[in-house]
């Protein structure tokens, strides 16, 4: 028996991932996921296992249990999940640095596919969840709940970040403002049941590939409704590499022109790779490409908010991706 994770992370932001959970190994089989405290029922990991099982998804530990007990004032609440163990498993935080530094970009054509199929799987309906829903209304630039929830995202990190940081970042504020607008046509984008905090940390390189882990949704966004555009996890996915371009830098001091180039190709070859993958899976509607800008950025207003909170000598790393994009 052992208390580490499955492909527990060494880097900056990894060593925050799952901070509030314990999971211990039994056996080299099973992982038993505790979560301390326990959460409200309902949960988003019991009915996700659900769905992805009904619907032949094998591309994560596989989910066998979950365990829940009833509080004192009747509710229920979720104890523990029980999932497969995966031998040899290392989280993206460790082994997508590595590739960072070595130069490596085959594995994003792997990423973009996991993604793909992923998304593809939740747009498949089930007993647990519905096909692609819409919205009621059409989204108009400026109005949309998706605006509403980026400007929040902004003010919060000018609001947070301070120093040389937070003067670069408000003297930006109307440029970011403008990109975090998604475009009037964003009304017709399907919505589907998203992973909500997919990055590379939750993406396990293990003995037989690559495997998707922890259907928690995103904790530094209360209440967000979980059905929502496949542009958002692919951004936030995106991003991600980006995030561990700047760790390579950092913790492995390697070149920052030369790490440039390694996540634009890196990027790009996922997001091509997820395209065509949806397409041959019969969902290429799934993705409304001009909503990734937008989600991006508001991404990296919320690792700002993180880093704020919780962590913040992980500042750097959106920082360093928004110097990039805004000079």
């Amino acid at each position: 028996m052992s208390s580490t994770g499955q492909g527990a992370g060494s880097a900056e932001r990894g060593i925050e991932v799952d901070q509030t959970n314990h999971s211990v190994i039994v056996g080299e089989r099973i992982v038993v996921k505790w979560l301390t405290p326990p959460a409200p029922l309902p949960q988003p990991a019991p009915d996700v296992f659900a769905h992805l099982t009904s619907v032949g998804f094998t591309a994560t530990a596989t989910p066998y249990a979950s365990v829940s007990r009833r509080a004192a004032d009747g509710s229920e609440l979720l104890v523990a999940l029980v999932t497969a163990y995966l031998p040899g498993a290392v989280d993206g935080w460790e082994w997508c640095v590595d590739e960072a530094v070595s130069g490596g970009t085959s594995f994003a054509a792997d990423l973009g596919v996991l993604a793909a199929d992923l998304h593809a799987a939740m747009a498949t309906p089930s007993a647990t969840f519905p096909g692609p829903v819409r919205q009621a209304d059409a989204v108009r630039a400026g109005e949309s709940p998706w605006s509403l929830r980026a400007g929040e995202a902004l003010a919060e990190a000018l609001a947070l970040t301070g120093g040389e940081d937070g003067d670069w970042l408000a003297e930006r504020a109307d440029a970011l403002r403008a990109d975090l607008a998604p475009p009037a046509s964003a009304g017709a984008t399907p919505l589907i049941r998203i992973h909500g905090d997919l990055h590379v940390g939750q993406v396990l390189r293990w003995r037989d590939g690559y495997a998707v882990i922890d259907f928690d949704g995103n904790p530094t966004v209360a209440g967000a409704d979980p059905f929502q555009p496949a542009a958002r996890d692919l951004a936030q996915l995106t991003t991600s590499l980006e995030h561990v371009g700047q760790v390579a830098i950092r913790r492995r001091d390697a070149d920052p022109e030369v790490i440039a180039g390694w996540s634009a190709t890196a990027r790009a070859a996922l997001e091509s790779a997820y395209r065509d993958r949806l397409d041959e899976r019969g969902h290429a509607a799934l993705l409304d490409r001009s909503l990734l800008r937008p989600f991006e950025i508001e991404q990296e207003c919320r690792e700002l908010v993180y880093a704020a909170r919780h962590l913040p000598r992980w500042r750097y790393a959106p920082m360093g991706v928004l110097r990039s994009r805004y000079r």
